[in-house]
């Protein structure tokens, strides 16, 4: 009867040893692997598009970086204005492509993960069955392993396979390891993916703004023009003229009001501390210094940020400061404010609609001060203004600068 029981228990535990049981081979993992060999054959799909799609961007690229060069016309600017529309609407093409390949690469993460939790519930099963062989094993004294075995040759055997199950043991333990490791890796990288997804998805609204505000300035240009170059070249000179007058103004102010100020005494408020956005942050249609700027032949560098705002939007100070100028009489030529801060800095909120501040009157950041503008034909909108925003320039002893070097 111990004769049985003994050949019994260990032919029990060959059986765990030799034949433990393996995802690997089973049904349910096999579904789970070809489900993931398909996401991935879909993720390859997704970046070919996305490469013929940077292909075409380039081509874009390369044809307004020709049409730059040659001289400015209303054909050759609406050739730029249209080819930068189709190189943005390229851009939300290839966002909503990454956005899917995100998305499908975080399934496949998911997937990863849901298979090495099954992994590890596999290896912890199996080291408690072991462990349970193990304990009973224990429970039995030399002597009386001796005694159940017939021969010094089948003694050494079960002690050869106590030492086997130990390392069986041993091994499951650092598989159980390297499964909770790859897990925890998995879902970092599922952490990761997820975070850029949410940045895929503000870009991509972001770029979708940028393509209505160049179908607007397209639109613009086709509605005040009625496609006549003459119409096009004196509104482009009326717009270079009155961006000359304006920069002037501000540049005297800009002595003046400073030179006031410096004869009175005590002027703790206009010491610097940073700035805020004036309309919250929001989309950049045109940066300082744009190369891109779709008028810079005509009418020079771009003087500061254009943020994406709808018309009315509230506008408020960036920052403490006196009130240089408001000019603002309801109609629609350029009106902008201007406010003196410390440190040398000053700041022009442009294309305004509507003000709620008068000159020399002191500002606290965040205040209200107007409201934003920017469509064409609207009040302070000026003679060449295209889509709906705010335009926003830091200057640094009167010479404009890169707001974005001031801007949280």
């Amino acid at each position: 009867m111990k004769k049985i029981l003994k050949t019994s228990i260990l032919i029990f535990a060959l059986c765990l040893l030799f034949n433990r049981p393996n995802l690997a081979f089973s049904g349910y993992e096999e579904e789970i692997n070809q489900e993931i060999k398909n996401l991935n054959d879909k993720i390859s799909g997704s970046k070919k598009k996305i490469d013929d799609i940077q292909t075409k961007q380039k081509e874009y690229t390369d044809l307004i970086t020709q049409k730059r060069s040659e001289q400015g016309s209303l054909s050759n600017d609406l050739e730029i204005l249209n080819a930068q529309i189709a190189k943005t609407q390229l851009e939300i093409d290839a966002s909503e492509l990454e956005i899917d390949k995100t998305n499908l690469e975080i399934k496949k993460t998911s997937l990863d993960i849901q298979d090495k939790d099954d992994q590890i519930a596999k290896e912890k099963e199996h080291i408690a069955t072991m462990l349970k062989l193990m304990y009973k094993q224990d429970q039995v004294t030399a002597l009386e392993i001796l005694l159940l075995n017939n021969s010094l040759a089948d003694f050494i055997n079960q002690l050869q396979y106590l030492e086997n199950t130990n390392e069986e043991i041993s091994n499951s333990v650092k598989n159980l390891k390297d499964a909770k490791d790859t897990l925890e890796e998995n879902k970092r990288l599922l952490i990761a993916k997820q975070e850029e997804l949410t940045k895929l998805k503000t870009t991509l609204e972001e770029q979708k703004a940028a393509l209505n505000s160049q179908q607007e300035d397209k639109s613009f240009v086709l509605e005040e023009t009625k496609q006549s170059e003459k119409k096009y070249q004196y509104l482009l000179e009326a717009a270079r003229k009155e961006q000359e007058r304006t920069s002037a103004e501000i540049s005297n102010l800009e002595k003046s009001v400073r030179e006031k100020l410096d004869k009175l005494k005590n002027n703790p408020e206009l010491n610097y501390t940073g700035f805020i956005w004036p309309t919250g942050k929001s989309y950049i249609t045109a940066t300082f210094h744009d190369p891109d700027y779709p008028f810079r032949r005509t009418l020079g560098e771009h003087s500061g940020l254009d943020i994406r705002a709808s018309y009315g939007t509230t506008l408020r100070a960036a920052a403490n400061g006196y009130v240089a100028r408001v000019k603002f009489d309801g109609t629609k030529n350029y009106a902008y404010i201007m406010i003196i801060h410390g440190d040398g800095l000053s700041t022009v909120y442009g294309h305004v609609s509507g003000v709620n501040v008068k000159a020399d009157d002191y500002v606290t950041q965040g205040q209200i001060i107007g409201r934003t503008g920017g469509i064409p034909g609207s009040p302070g909108s000026g003679p060449f203004c295209t889509g709906a925003h705010l335009h926003f320039e830091v200057r640094k002893n009167g010479i404009p600068v890169d707001p974005t070097e001031y801007l949280p």
